[in-house]
């Protein structure tokens, strides 16, 4: 049974395409990884899902409700965590937690004992009672985390949860979110963290420049790819023309797939091997054209290689990608003032 249904979802930005035919089902009890870079349309479709955000058109349904016109029973059964954080710096993290109770028209004798759980479970005591003007990221998250979880919402969605936190910020969530997808809440989870979803995650779905392109378990995905994760260097510090040269001479060996360059690793090669065999063969090919090894790794699939199947690049190239179009875009508007 699936508790969150997207068909053919559309949504514009002026001339930007932020969703183009997205397509999602989410299995209920499920906790569910939506992967992909900064701009791809993760946030979008959130918002659309939490009824924040009108479709240009497109299906949305959450537990049986089309949310488009049953906007009230959908934001009953939802918990919502911004990718931003929206906390009244002058309360203090106890009224916050009471307000947003009051705003839910919780039980007072529910609501005391449910902010004194998420207290516990997420380890707020020495603070709680501060103004949240003093708080840092982490805590700031833990207390709006709370804030979705108050009244114990059958579906919770999160946007980049633990963008920017400490590591113990980080491990008291995820180990939160474990014991939420155990009591079978629904949990949809924006990430560009791959360790994160890959970690997190039952099911997931990469999404680029507005639709799903790939989607599944995150070990069934990996397997899928078939094959060992190889990266090469042919020397310390190469350069674009000498990796791609390196790049045509391997695309040609038997056993070898998925061959990029990966310029945040220093013009490093990443590609998938079928066999040992490839990878000892893998100097001879190299040392006919006058290249030698430099240095290389050989490690299981990883999501990265999941994305790179499906996208072409890395994560990490896609990322600075989209953020080379941001700085591009708005370097031209400075220049049109």
């Amino acid at each position: 049974m699936f508790f969150i249904k997207l068909r053919d979802l559309f949504k514009s930005y002026g001339p930007v395409m932020a969703l183009n035919g997205l397509n999602l089902e989410v299995p209920k009890g499920s906790l569910y990884g939506l992967l992909g870079p900064n701009g791809a349309g993760k946030s979008t479709a959130l918002r659309i899902i939490c009824t924040l955000l009108s479709p240009d058109s497109g299906h949305v349904e959450v537990g049986g409700h089309n949310v488009l016109f049953e906007e009230k029973e959908t934001r009953r059964r939802l918990g919502y965590v911004a990718q931003d954080v929206a906390i009244d710096k002058i309360l203090t993290g106890r009224e916050l937690l009471q307000l947003q109770g009051d705003l839910y028209h919780l039980d007072k004798k529910y609501k005391r004992k449910r902010i004194e759980e998420l207290i516990e479970r997420l380890d707020m005591h020495e603070w709680i009672d501060r103004r949240c003007g003093s708080f840092s990221g982490g805590m700031k998250r833990r207390l709006d985390l709370s804030s979705g979880l108050l009244h114990e919402p059958e579906l919770l969605i999160l946007d980049e949860p633990t963008v920017g936190l400490d590591i113990e910020s980080r491990s008291v969530i995820w180990g939160l979110l474990k014991e939420l997808r155990n009591k079978e809440t629904t949990i949809l989870l924006s990430s560009h963290y791959l360790e994160e979803v890959d970690e997190l995650a039952d099911e997931m779905a990469i999404i680029d420049k507005g639709k799903v392109i790939a989607s599944g378990k995150p070990d069934d995905l990996k397997k899928e790819l078939g094959g060992d994760r190889v990266t090469l260097r042919v020397r310390e510090f190469s350069d674009e023309v000498e990796a791609e040269s390196v790049k045509k001479l391997i695309k040609n060996i038997n056993g070898v797939s998925n061959v990029v360059v990966n310029q945040t690793q220093g013009y490093s090669l990443n590609f998938l091997v079928q066999s040992n065999d490839v990878i000892s063969n893998l100097s001879g090919h190299l040392s006919k054209e006058n290249f030698e090894v430099f240095a290389l790794s050989h490690s299981r699939p990883s999501l990265d290689d999941v994305y790179l199947q499906a996208t072409g690049k890395t994560l990490m190239d896609a990322e600075l990608e989209l953020a080379g179009k941001r700085d591009f875009k708005l370097e031209n508007k400075k220049s049109m003032r």
